[in-house]
């Protein structure tokens, strides 16, 4: 299972971004993927988890109404389009894999993608 993330960037505050996470997964569909973020000195956190077949999502509350996560099956890949972004998202973003669960933690994730800098100049 590889997951490479891309769509990181620098960009002003109150902009956006979209991330994109693409896997190498047979069973795509069946993996619920989630985002997480670690800035510079601080623990690694999650963003925002969609299930597999997107039946549900979640985010965590710094992010809720700005940010929104997706996903395409047939492209086996899921999104995180950022909206309103202010200078504490400043992050390394990673997307992770799980199959057959659903996590908001990320030790409840076992694959990981190798992250991509987001970095919003206020």
């Amino acid at each position: 299972v590889q997951l490479q993330a891309c769509g990181g960037g620098l960009v002003q505050a109150g902009g956006s971004l979209r991330l994109s996470c693409a896997a190498s997964i047979r069973t795509f569909s069946d993996y619920t993927v989630g985002w997480f973020r670690q800035a510079p000195g601080k623990e690694r956190e999650f963003v925002a988890a969609i299930r597999r077949w997107g039946r549900s999502t979640d985010y965590a509350d710094s992010v809720k109404g700005r940010f929104t996560i997706s996903r395409d099956n047939t492209e086996k890949t899921v999104y995180l389009l950022m909206d309103s972004l202010k200078a504490e998202d400043t992050a390394v973003y990673y997307c992770a894999a799980v199959l057959d669960r659903y996590g908001l933690s990320a030790v409840e994730y076992d694959y990981w993608g190798q992250g991509t800098q987001v970095t919003v100049s206020s």
